[in-house]
């Protein structure tokens, strides 16, 4: 201001020296206008407090609680030392905030646990240690300088040496005393205060005690043994694979064989289709009752239809006679459990049957003997042969725990595993000339396989979706009928995107938690289903509708079967033990 106030002064006088002299003595004094200045009136103490206070804080080191640094500090200010303000409580000083360790604030440093280590030790030892700090040392200057700086890790050569001899001297004078070589006096040998004594007496920190081969076992070793092997067993039974019972057969019929030689297994050499159009049965013309509890499944004889396979929950397998007599032709005894599904091979010799006993057995049609059994310790749900010519020696089955099983019925091997369902595997369908096949699952979805390639290639699952316990394939092998909990039949494409078809849906049945086979007539144009209140369904393929319901059982309808030849005769089979025959 100071400065602005003199060159104001100054430019007055410029003023007044540059005016003319033109008034006279007797004029009135000059007028003086005092001059402005443009610039607004500035008080410069906040901008000097200011520069004070940023000169301040750049010398002054950083506050290490402050999360946000305003201007560029310098190397000094962020290196410098962390001093709190004096503590009342704190006997050092430092505020209890600051603290990392009982003793105060410990700086981190970068310092190897090994080095550390070498560093304390040596300190320890030999009174000086190196600084980590510098390249200088700390402690016993003098000791440092007659050891050459050396710590307890690094022996310099000669000491090395040194002990080399003394271990060596001390093995010599151990062989001495054991061999007996030089004169030892006997006082010193059993004198623990002698050398001779020490080195006679010396053992090595490792010689731990020597346990030799044991000859016999102790009488409480011997109690434990068997009880621990009567264990195993006991676990071995509970894991066994399946429980064993004997095979047995017995034929029904009047003689296996008849005049002309034949089996009684036979096909009618006059069996052929009647015409191709199927119609829908109306009456009862046949009932078998011979199971003493329910029936599971039924099958007829591939291409023929004149016996029918039944599985019963009473434990026995039941064949029966269809075109002739309609009596029972022989009983397959070997399950110790009820039969849970039941499968013919190709030309009808052999069939396989799944028991709830987990035990999987191939049985021979005609004489009733156990070709072989198999088992995996569980449930098997469903059996199925693969339905290729050159492949009838293949059995796939689907496990309670989730995987499809297949086993070479000629070596008795496992060949196989699928394992990817994430529920018991219900079903095992063939599609695409049997190089696929599909599986449901309690898992509420199903998988398609390649056959002997344990990957999945499509994988239907929906929130939609319910638990499928039942399928069929249409006589043309272009569609699947699954059998859904939600008490519809929903059709799928066994094309390469396995699609649903949403326009054919069969409905109006109760089947919420039962497996009722669903099944087709040979032509393709009915669609039949059994129900848990006994009743077998007829709907029409085309229109979807509803053509005919036959009250067939006493509780649940569990299977029907369309006949091969037969097109207008159906057989029904359900919980009250009764397989019945309509037409």
């Amino acid at each position: 201001m100071d400065l602005l106030q003199t060159y104001a002064d100054k430019s007055d006088g410029e003023v007044q020296s540059h005016q003319p002299s033109t008034s006279s003595p007797d004029s009135s004094p000059p007028r003086l206008i005092p001059s402005k200045s443009a610039a607004p009136k500035v008080d410069d103490t906040m901008l000097a407090l200011t520069v004070a206070k940023a000169h301040q804080s750049h010398s002054k080191p950083i506050d290490p609680s402050q999360h946000v640094v305003a201007f560029n500090p310098t190397y000094d200010q962020l290196w410098a030392p962390i001093y709190g303000p004096a503590h009342p409580y704190a006997k050092d000083g430092i505020a209890q905030g600051m603290r990392n360790h009982k003793l105060g604030f410990v700086e981190d440093a970068a310092i190897d646990s090994f080095v550390f280590d070498e560093q304390y030790n040596t300190f320890h030892k030999y009174g000086y240690a190196a600084d980590p700090s510098g390249n200088n040392y700390i402690g016993d200057l003098d000791a440092l300088q007659k050891n050459d700086a050396i710590s307890v890790y690094n022996i310099p050569q000669h000491e090395q040496k040194k002990r080399k001899i003394g271990k060596m001297k001390d093995v010599e004078m151990e062989n001495e005393v054991v061999g007996g070589e030089h004169e030892v006096d006997p006082t010193e040998i059993d004198n623990p205060a002698s050398d001779v004594w020490l080195m006679k007496n010396k053992k090595s920190p490792w010689a731990g005690k020597k346990v030799g081969v044991q000859t016999e076992l102790t009488e409480e070793q011997k109690k434990y043994a068997e009880e621990y092997a009567k264990k195993k067993e006991e676990k071995g039974h509970s894991v066994e694979k399946g429980e064993h019972l004997v095979d047995k057969t017995t034929f029904h019929g009047k003689e296996e064989r008849d005049y002309q030689g034949r089996s009684w297994i036979a096909p009618p050499k006059d069996a052929k289709a009647t015409n191709d159009h199927c119609y829908i049965p109306k009456r009862l013309i046949h009932t078998w009752s011979g199971h003493t509890k329910g029936v599971s499944a039924i099958r007829f004889f591939p291409k023929y239809g004149h016996l029918i396979l039944s599985a019963g929950m009473d434990t026995k397998v039941k064949i029966w006679d269809v075109f002739n007599s309609g009596k029972c032709m022989r009983t397959y005894m070997g399950h110790s459990k009820a039969v849970r599904d039941i499968s013919f091979c190709n030309d009808g010799t052999k069939f396989l049957t799944a028991g709830y006993d987990k035990n999987i057995k191939y049985w021979d049609t005609e004489t009733g003997q156990v070709i072989s059994t198999f088992s995996t310790g569980k449930i098997p749900y469903v059996v199925k042969l693969n339905p290729d010519e050159d492949k009838q020696h293949i059995l796939l089955a689907g496990m309670s725990d989730k995987k499809i099983v297949q086993w070479d019925i000629n070596t008795g091997q496992t060949t196989q595993e699928y394992d990817q369902h994430l529920g018991a595997v219900n079903t095992i369908t063939f599609v695409d000339n049997n190089r696929r096949f599909v599986t449901s699952s309690d898992d509420k979805s199903l998988r398609v396989w390649e056959f002997g390639i344990p990957v999945v290639i499509k994988y239907i699952s929906e929130p939609h979706m319910h638990s499928m316990p039942a399928i069929s394939l249409h006589p043309n092998t272009n569609w699947l009928a699954a059998q859904s909990l939600d008490n519809q039949i929903l059709i799928y494409s066994t094309r390469e995107r396995f699609q649903l078809n949403k326009k054919k849906r069969f409905a109006g049945h109760i089947v919420a938690g039962y497996a009722c086979q669903v099944n087709f007539s040979p032509d393709g144009r009915f669609v039949m289903s059994g129900d848990g209140e006994g009743k077998c369904w007829f709907w029409d393929w085309k229109s979807c509708k509803v053509f005919r319901t036959l009250k067939c059982h006493e509780g649940v309808c569990i299977g029907c079967e369309w006949h091969p030849l037969e097109q207008s005769k159906v057989a029904t089979c359900g919980w009250d033990g009764l397989i019945k025959y309509w037409d």
